[in-house]
């Protein structure tokens, strides 16, 4: 995106209108309160969150609740509180799953971070433009987007945490109350950081660029207003101590996959990723055609605070890598952020012209509604499923050690939920499973089960067909090298059909739709009715 003259050459923003001044619907508090609510509908039917990665996280927090008191848990975990960046969810899951459990309170928290984030996003328009723009409901659907889809809890709340923040840097700054500001700062930049570094960067990128503009239009150069927003932005400098600190005393974690264009473009159009393809590209098409809309129309414009930090935000998706420290992903979660700046940032160049305010205001909430639609269902139709597949469960007994394999279909669109399912085994039957993700100098969590060999943590759960675009294991060689002596049981889930001989020495204990539970029996019990029992039960729920 580029910033056109009329954009550079734009008034200020119109002032805010009087007390007790009738306002347009979309400006009034019944709507600010509507779109708020509505953001926690999409998780209120699911017991637990069905999102990607959420099973691995509730693991940890099981782990980091019940570790001292648990004999079983402590064969395998070990677990310690560190300063580092990515706390989040932790920190208050942890306190109140001792009070209700760890599944609810992971449920209560998460289902949390949407409405913050649209509340940020509100917030953020409202300081900008002294008002609510029509089209301020483009982009609360991205609360929803991939990155939150995807399980990036620690992530999604620190960048809730760095919109609400950075509403409060804009309003102080208008106030004129730096020094305030310098002071209030200190402690929000670490409770940001401590949340993800991630979001605490990207609260420094936007905070700088709003200085930046802020500083120009008082009449300073824009090299002075650079450098003095770089030092009103000092305020939040000091976790910059703790990460010096904590990634001295990480190994690995490598960091690499630069400018991977191919994987960059697909992020645009996966902004939404999450079950139905044409629709999630369709929706991210029409997010992304906004701010070009605004720039187009004789009547409409970007706001200059905000479409800087936009372009602030898309140059830093640009320059980073696809992994981070071993964290991968690093430049596909800033994609939706960056998307709702630039549609944040749309208004009238002078004041709201109705009726197209209104037709404006319409589409923006409509399209909120139906994306908030989809995102429920979707949410409701993954839940019905993983209920089904979690019965499982009820047949493991407890402290066991459970082998997770989970088929990779390749390359489909629909985002496959089930990678870290497994875990739940530790939180509803305190047993072993191999999808849990330690990671050097960045994981709370401590994996030791040297029996299982390369089965002992993420990714080896996964397995795939020859020609998959990622590498891994084939479902036939995982089964092979997997060391039965090791486990307990196999949990396969979302398992094409396969052989029966594939799974010799496994006895079928229960079978459900997407999901066979198989108990570790010596090959030489098992007789030939065992194995047709084995053949029928492998075959059928994985059609």
């Amino acid at each position: 995106m580029i910033i056109t003259p009329h954009l550079v050459a734009e008034q200020a923003a119109p002032a805010a209108l009087p007390r007790g001044t009738p306002r347009p619907w979309w400006e009034g508090r019944p709507f600010v309160a509507a779109m708020i609510l509505l953001a926690f509908i999409p998780l209120a039917y699911p017991a637990i969150p069905p999102l990607v990665d959420i099973g691995g996280h509730m693991g940890r927090f099981k782990v980091a609740v019940d570790l001292a008191n648990s004999a079983i848990l402590q064969q395998w975990f070990s677990f310690r509180w560190l300063p580092i960046g990515n706390l989040g969810v932790d920190v208050l899951v942890v306190p109140l799953a001792k009070l209700i459990g760890v599944e609810p309170a992971t449920k209560l928290v998460v289902m949390s971070i949407p409405p913050l984030t649209v509340a940020g996003m509100l917030w953020v328009a409202r300081e900008v433009h002294n008002r609510l723009p029509p089209t301020v409901a483009f982009a609360l659907p991205l609360a929803f987007g991939h990155p939150f889809m995807f399980g990036f809890v620690n992530f999604s709340l620190s960048m809730a945490l760095a919109l609400l923040a950075f509403g409060l840097w804009l309003r102080l700054g208008r106030l004129g109350k730096s020094k305030l500001r310098a002071l209030l700062f200190v402690p929000i930049s670490f409770i940001v950081f401590f949340a993800h570094t991630y979001g605490w960067g990207t609260l420094g990128l936007l905070c700088f660029s709003a200085e930046a503009v802020r500083q120009h239009d008082r009449g300073r150069s824009w090299w002075m207003s650079i450098i003095r927003a770089a030092y009103h932005a000092l305020a939040m400098a000091l976790p910059l101590l703790l990460i010096l600190l904590w990634r001295s005393e990480a190994t690995g974690g490598l960091t690499h996959r630069w400018f991977d264009w191919e994987y960059k473009w697909e992020y645009l159009l996966r902004m939404f990723r999450d079950r139905w393809e044409a629709y999630d590209i369709a929706c991210a098409a029409i997010v992304l055609a906004v701010p070009v809309f605004a720039l187009i129309h004789p009547r409409l414009t970007l706001s200059r605070n905000l479409a800087f930090s936009g372009l602030v935000l898309a140059a830093t998706y640009v320059l980073l890598p696809r992994i981070v420290f071993g964290s991968a992903y690093a430049d596909m979660r800033l994609v939706p952020f960056a998307a709702a700046i630039f549609v944040l940032a749309v208004r009238f160049k002078q004041e709201t012209r109705y009726p197209l305010s209104t037709w404006l205001a319409v589409a923006a909430t409509g399209f909120m509604l139906v994306r908030l639609a989809g995102t429920t269902a979707s949410m409701a139709i993954a839940w019905n499923r993983q209920k089904v597949q979690l019965e499982a469960l009820d047949h493991v007994e407890p402290g066991s050690r459970v082998a997770v394999m989970v088929w990779d279909r390749c390359e489909r669109w629909t985002l496959r939920r089930s990678d870290h399912l497994g875990a739940l085994a530790t939180v509803r039957q305190e047993a072993y499973t191999n999808d849990h993700w330690p990671m050097a100098g960045s994981s709370l969590l401590t994996v030791r089960y040297p029996a299982g060999g390369w089965f002992q943590r993420d990714p080896s759960q996964i397995v795939r067909d020859p020609g998959c675009r990622h590498e891994g294991w084939s479902v036939r060689a995982a089964l092979y090298n997997l060391p039965h002596d090791a486990f307990d049981y196999l949990w396969l889930i979302d398992m094409r059909p396969i052989p029966a001989d594939w799974v010799d020495g496994w006895q079928p204990v229960w079978a459900g739709k997407g999901s066979i539970l198989l108990k570790h029996v010596p090959l030489s019990e098992a007789g030939e009715e065992q194995r047709l029992r084995t053949l029928r039960t492998v075959r059928g729920p994985g059609r």
